[in-house]
Order: C-alpha cells, then sequence, then structure tokens
C-alpha cells in the first residue's frame, strides 16, 4: 500500500514537471518566434548575386572583394534595412539580401549604382583606379577660393607620384577624375560640362608636377552638392565594378501570404503528429509529443542564437525535421515493446529497450548529418538555408529525443505506478505479456507469416518499369527545368483577376517580351520569359501587373552564368552525398551492408527523378534539396533494419550458417522493424502532405518529391538494400569470416546515474 502511494506521489511530481515544461514553452515561444529574423520569401524584399570585376582588368583578389563587401555594407546602411545579408561567395561573388526593405525597386537602383573613381588622361585612358585611395577618405574641404570642394586622401603616394609625373610631361598636363565611368564616355565630348552637376566628369586638373600629396576636386558644386560626392566616394572607391547576374523580387504582401499558409500548414502537420503517437503509444506518445514541443523551442532558440534567417526552406526542413525527429522516439519505443512482449518488466524493458535504440538512433542521424553538411558547402541561399535547419534539427534532435524523452519517461517508469498499466503506458496489454516464470512463450510477433522476399522479382521489376519509363520520357521530352537550371525570368503572378493565357500574352507583347512557357496552381500564375531581366526591366514589369490587376508579383532571375555553377554544384552535391554515406556505413557496419544502402540510394533518387519526368514537375534548386533530404532519410530508415540484421547475425557461425537460414534471419529483422518502419514514414508523411495541400507554392515540388521519395525510400530499404546485402554476403556464407576489432563502448548505451539507471 505505501509502494503504491509513492507511486502516485512520484507520478504527481513527474506530471507536474512535465506540464511546467509546456506551460514554460508556450509562454516564451510567441516572444522567441517574433525575435526572429525572416527571409525575404516571408516578408518581402529583394536578392540579388553580383559578380565583381576589377574595373582595370587585373585578376580580381579577396582584398579587392573584401573592399567591395564593406563597401556595400556601408550603402545598405544608408537603405534603413534592419537585418540585411551580405555573403561572399567563391572568389568574385557577392550575394545581398535585403528582407523587409519598403522599396526594393529603389534599393536596387542604389546597389547597382555603386560609385567608382577612376583617373584617367584626356584621352580617357586609363590611369589609377580608386584603390590609390585611403578607404572614406573623402572629406567635405574648399578649393583656394573658399568654394566648396572635395578633399581626397591618397594611400598609395608612390603610384600617385608616378603618374602625376607622367601626366606633368604630357601636351596637355591633364589628369582626368570620373565617377563610375563607362565605355563610350569620353572627356572630349564632355568639355565644360566636366566638374558640373549630372556629369560623371568630376574634374580636369592640370598637373605641372609630380606630386604625393592629398586631392582636391574642384568645380562649380554646391555645398550640398560636395556633401552627396563625398557619400558617393566614401561609399564607392571600389577597386571593381558589380555585374548582376542573378535577382528574385518578392512583394511584402506575397511574403506575408506565404509566411502564414506555411506556418498554418506547419501547425496542423506536427499537431496530427501529436495525435497519431498518443494513439499508437498511449502516454509515452504524449509524453514524445512533450518533447517535440522541446525540440521544436530549442530548435528556434539555437536558430535565434546563431542569428539565422528563418526562410520558406528553413521551414520545410523544421517541418520535415519533426518527422525525422520522431523516428528517434519510434525506434526506441519500439524496441521497449519488444522487450516488454519478451515478457521483461517495465523498468528492465525500458533499460534495455532504449540502450538497444542508441546505436540506431545514432547512425540514423549521424548519416542524414553528413547529407545537411553538404547541402550546406555546395548549396546556393535557398539551399543553404534549408541546410543550416537541417543541420540544427539533427543535433537538436540527438539531445532531445535521445536525452530528454528518456529522462522523462525515465521519471514515470521509475514511480512503478505504471507497472501493471503497461497498455496505458505505452500500448502493450498485460494479457500479451508472457511469464517467462511460467515458461510462457512469445505471445505477440508482428507480421509473423510475412515472407518479404517471397514477391522481391516483382518488386525490383515495377522499380526498373518506372524508372525506363521515366528515362523513356525523359530522352524525348527531358526534364520541366526551373529557370534555376535554365537561365531566364520566372514572374509569379497572385491575384483575385482571372487573367486568361490570351491576356498574358497581349500584356507581356506589350512589355515587348515572349513568353516561354505559363502555368497555373492555386490561384496564382507563373510566367516564364527566356530572357534575364535587368534591374529596371524588373521594375517595369513588376508596376505594370500591380497597377493593371492589383496583383502580387514575384520575380526571379538567372544568368546563364548562375545557371551553369547550379547545375555543377547539384551534381557535384549528390555525388559526394554517396561517396559520404559509403564511408561511413562501411566504417560503422561493413562495405557489403553499404554497398545495399547506396544501390537503395540510387534507386531513390532514379525514382524522384523519374516521376518528375513522368509528371512534368519542375525541377529546381529545391528538387535538389530533396533529392539530397530523401538520401538523408532513406539511409536512415536503411540504416535501421542494417542494425537489427547486423544484431540477429552477431555470434553466428557463417562457416555453418546456409542461406535458407541467412534469408530468414534477415526475413526476421525486417518483421521486427517493419512496424516501426510504417509509423516513421506515416509520421513523416504528415507533415509533407500538410504542406502541399495547405503550404506555399514555393516549396511544392520541394514536398512532391519528398512524397515521392519517402515511399520510395520506404520500399527500397526492404526490397532493394537488404536483397542486394544478401546477394553479397551469400558468397561468404560456408567461410571463415574475418572477425572485426569490436569496441567495447562501441556505441552501447553507457549507465548513467539519474537517466537511464
Amino acid at each position: 500500500m505505501k509502494k503504491k502511494k509513492n507511486g502516485k506521489k512520484k507520478v504527481v511530481v513527474a506530471s507536474t514537471i512535465l506540464v511546467a515544461i509546456v506551460v514554460a514553452i508556450c509562454f516564451l515561444f510567441v516572444p522567441l518566434f517574433g525575435g526572429l529574423k525572416f527571409g525575404l520569401d516571408l516578408q518581402g524584399g529583394f536578392e540579388v548575386l553580383y559578380k565583381a570585376e576589377s574595373i582595370d582588368g587585373s585578376k580580381m583578389t579577396s582584398s579587392k572583394l573584401t573592399a567591395t563587401y564593406k563597401t556595400l555594407s556601408k550603402r545598405i546602411d544608408s537603405l534603413g534595412v534592419s537585418e540585411p545579408e551580405i555573403i561572399l561567395e567563391g572568389n568574385d561573388r557577392i550575394r545581398v539580401k535585403l528582407a523587409g526593405v519598403k522599396d526594393p525597386e529603389e534599393a536596387r537602383s542604389q546597389l547597382s549604382t555603386v560609385a567608382t573613381l577612376s583617373f584617367r588622361d584626356s584621352s580617357d585612358k586609363l590611369l589609377m583606379s580608386s584603390d590609390v585611395l585611403s578607404s572614406g577618405g573623402a572629406k567635405i574641404g574648399q578649393d583656394a577660393s573658399g568654394n566648396p570642394a572635395v578633399s581626397l586622401s591618397v594611400k598609395d603616394k608612390d603610384k600617385f607620384y608616378e603618374v602625376t609625373k607622367a601626366i606633368s610631361e604630357t601636351d596637355d598636363k591633364l589628369i582626368v577624375i570620373w565617377l563610375d565611368y563607362e565605355d563610350g564616355d569620353s572627356y572630349q565630348a564632355e568639355g565644360a560640362k566636366c566638374g558640373t552637376s549630372g556629369s560623371r566628369c568630376l574634374s580636369a586638373a592640370t598637373v605641372s608636377q609630380g606630386f604625393a600629396s592629398d586631392v582636391i576636386i574642384q568645380g562649380n558644386f554646391t555645398q550640398e552638392e560636395v556633401s552627396n560626392l563625398v557619400d558617393l566616394i566614401n561609399s564607392g572607391s571600389l577597386p571593381s565594378k558589380l555585374v548582376e547576374i542573378s535577382s528574385n523580387t518578392v512583394g511584402a504582401s506575397f511574403g506575408v501570404d506565404t509566411l502564414s499558409t506555411t506556418l498554418t500548414a506547419g501547425i496542423i502537420g506536427v499537431l496530427l503528429i501529436m495525435l497519431l503517437l498518443m494513439i499508437i503509444y498511449h502516454f509515452s506518445g504524449f509524453i514524445s509529443s512533450v518533447s517535440m514541443m522541446i525540440y521544436a523551442f530549442l530548435v528556434f532558440l539555437v536558430f535565434w542564437l546563431v542569428g539565422g534567417v528563418l526562410t520558406l526552406p528553413g521551414i520545410a526542413a523544421l517541418v520535415l525535421g519533426v518527422g525525422m525527429a520522431v523516428d528517434s522516439n519510434v525506434i526506441m519505443f519500439s524496441r521497449i515493446r519488444d522487450e516488454l512482449h519478451k515478457g521483461k518488466s517495465l523498468k528492465t524493458a525500458f533499460l534495455n529497450g532504449s540502450s538497444a535504440s542508441l546505436s540506431s538512433i545514432v547512425d540514423a542521424n549521424l548519416t542524414t548529418l553528413i547529407v545537411a553538411i553538404i547541402m550546406f558547402i555546395f548549396g546556393e541561399s535557398s539551399i543553404k538555408g534549408f541546410a543550416t535547419m537541417l543541420i540544427i534539427t539533427v543535433l537538436v534532435t540527438m539531445f532531445t529525443m535521445v536525452f530528454i524523452t528518456r529522462m522523462l519517461m525515465k521519471l514515470f517508469v521509475n514511480s512503478n505506478f505504471f507497472d501493471d498499466k503497461t497498455n496505458l503506458f505505452i500500448n502493450v496489454k498485460k494479457e500479451n505479456i508472457p511469464d517467462v516464470s511460467k515458461n510462457e512463450e512469445v505471445k505477440v510477433k508482428a507480421f509473423a507469416n510475412t515472407n518479404f522476399f517471397k514477391h522481391k522479382n516483382i518488386a525490383i521489376c515495377l522499380s526498373l518499369t518506372i524508372i525506363i519509363v521515366g528515362a523513356v520520357m525523359f530522352a524525348f521530352k527531358g526534364f520541366n527545368l526551373s529557370i534555376d537550371y535554365r537561365a531566364g525570368t520566372n514572374v509569379a503572378i497572385s491575384t483575385e483577376n482571372k487573367i486568361s493565357d490570351k491576356a498574358l500574352k497581349s500584356d507581356f507583347k506589350e512589355l515587348k517580351y515572349d513568353i516561354s512557357e505559363i502555368t497555373r496552381s492555386s490561384g496564382e500564375v507563373d510566367v516564364r520569359i527566356d530572357k534575364a531581366l535587368d534591374g529596371e526591366e524588373v521594375k517595369v514589369v513588376n508596376k505594370y501587373f500591380e497597377d493593371k490587376y492589383q496583383a502580387k508579383v514575384n520575380i526571379g532571375v538567372v544568368s546563364n552564368v548562375v545557371k551553369q555553377e547550379l547545375i555543377k554544384n547539384a551534381i557535384l552535391s549528390v555525388l559526394i552525398a554517396l561517396i559520404g554515406i559509403i564511408l561511413y556505413v562501411s566504417i560503422r557496419f561493413k562495405f557489403s551492408y553499404a554497398i545495399g544502402g547506396v544501390v537503395a540510394l540510387v534507386h531513390d533518387v532514379l525514382i524522384i527523378f523519374a516521376m518528375f519526368a513522368l509528371t512534368r514537375l519542375e525541377v529546381s534548386t529545391m528538387f535538389i534539396a530533396a533529392v539530397l533530404a530523401i538520401i538523408g532519410y532513406s539511409i536512415n530508415d536503411t540504416i535501421v533494419s542494417f542494425d537489427r540484421i547486423r544484431e540477429n547475425l552477431h555470434g553466428k557461425d557463417y562457416k555453418k550458417l546456409t542461406y535458407d537460414k541467412f534469408e530468414e534471419i534477415c526475413n526476421e529483422s525486417i518483421r521486427q522493424t517493419f512496424t516501426r518502419t510504417i509509423y516513421t514514414t506515416v509520421t513523416t508523411l504528415i507533415p509533407v502532405i500538410t504542406l502541399l495541400v495547405l503550404g506555399s507554392r514555393g516549396i511544392f515540388t520541394f514536398n512532391m518529391a519528398m512524397l515521392f521519395g519517402l515511399i520510395a525510400g520506404t520500399y527500397s530499404s526492404i526490397f532493394i538494400a537488404t536483397i542486394i546485402f544478401m546477394a553479397i554476403e551469400k558468397k561468404s556464407l560456408g567461410k571463415e569470416q574475418k572477425k572485426k576489432k569490436e569496441y567495447k563502448d562501441d556505441l552501447e548505451e553507457k549507465q548513467v546515474k539519474g537517466i537511464n539507471c
């Protein structure tokens, strides 16, 4: 009686802790979410990718690129954008993201007209670029007559002396200072206009001798003109010029709508997962749901601490991460239920189950982490956002779903309150637990009579048929490539007014552009133009549709330069991800497991590509993100099956093992993990489907790729990976096996007082 009373007391304490956690998260979550930075796809703004080129034709150096970066930072500060992103990409590219900017076109104009100072002779030959000047060295000054002028501080006095001395020996002795000199500009044409307002020719000074001192730019300037000129020179004293090679403009209302629909879809998806967990695992499902809340809170907290910018792909990674994180709990719960079905007490089942599941959980998450890191290294803007969130979700999963869930479960297990209430605790009926003292055998064996390999040939033929038909479709029609991979401009128009294809063609004809393709989905029209529009053209198109149809417009531009880079990175990232998986699985398991796993991954990738060829869905950068995510997810699923096969083969004498017995061990392993596989697939599919039905169109192709990939990945972990593994291992049966060195703590759970014992 006393024990029972103490049990109830412990349950009350544990329940109070659980409720306190839920209340604290609900209380803190709103201000935390409000403190996050949102990307331009969620609040409007624009993104532009520049190629930096040296104005004197010399090689672009890291110091010049850094100087350009700093100059852009100064320019952006004057725009009043609170959270700008300026990212250096490679040796000569700078990506600028201005989320929430009130006037994207004004910002674009200011950035694209960054002032570049140059010194030329009267024949317009370049003598010196602005790198001879001190950074920020322009100041308001006066000429000899006391009129407003610009004072420039010279940094490279030797170079300046050399040039001015050479000029002093010419016939006209003129050195001309230009701001944003362009091909076709001429001092002879400017003549008397040089030094006046509106002329890019700032000054034409007579040089009588070489000198190494500061410079005065004088002319008929007003005080205001001098002040503006100083600002221009200080923000534009660049040794490089910027060439726009891609851009994306998102209307503010367009972004807000995207955020609203995506968050709604994500919340509904997560709530459905919680409900499903509680139906399947009862009270343990509730504990897992609380862990999910902690998980989501910690993900946002870490994201906020590292200064991350939440984007549409980032939300997709978060919601996907929820489904994958639940997998860690499902693996552990399945193991605990297996132990209970063997006749173990709840406390013993919890200890054994949590310990046995650790290896699978670690391996599954580390393989996903490998893929996420590869995505981050090789991905461009939106892919990096997806990868950043995925990396955070994996790391938080390892902490939350392994450590926190176990700690919470342990509080209730140790209360002894659920000792005879296993059905309430984890959905295992008391009558299904054998009494080992009476030598009762296991009463529940899921899929006991199922032979998963009976129809393996049919399964393989089905896969080959889909892949071959997809390949034929690709050969005749190719993929429906987005502008990411074929260059050009995509104009997304969202309006309550109905616009027919004929009207759109007429509109774009009026704008003097030829439409290559029109697609419609969920009240939004996508118009594709093969030409990559420049900043002024984007402004004109945007204003045209806003004025005529009161439309929300999102315009993306990709040049051929960017297209080639994206294609190269897409191929590289997929290949390196596959190599990384082979190496990891070979080290943790055996090479035969790695080959089986990678063949299954290649199968999954081919199925996704085949389905996109057949359905004519758009292949974009987010499609590649989905392919990489499936590579991480699919190997996650396969590893759980492989881990059980390895466990069941442990200690078996290969020399005496027949193929029939070997196949039965593999079959039994699949039976033991199949329930978990189904539950994991369903919990991951739920958020994907809710995002498909309710989410933003911006991640529609991502979610479709995930849908195809999840189904293919579940199927391949059984019918492809395991069959390939069995075919390779068949050659080893009847032979002496080389013993693999075993490590005492090889990912086996250590007993830590207060956590798992």
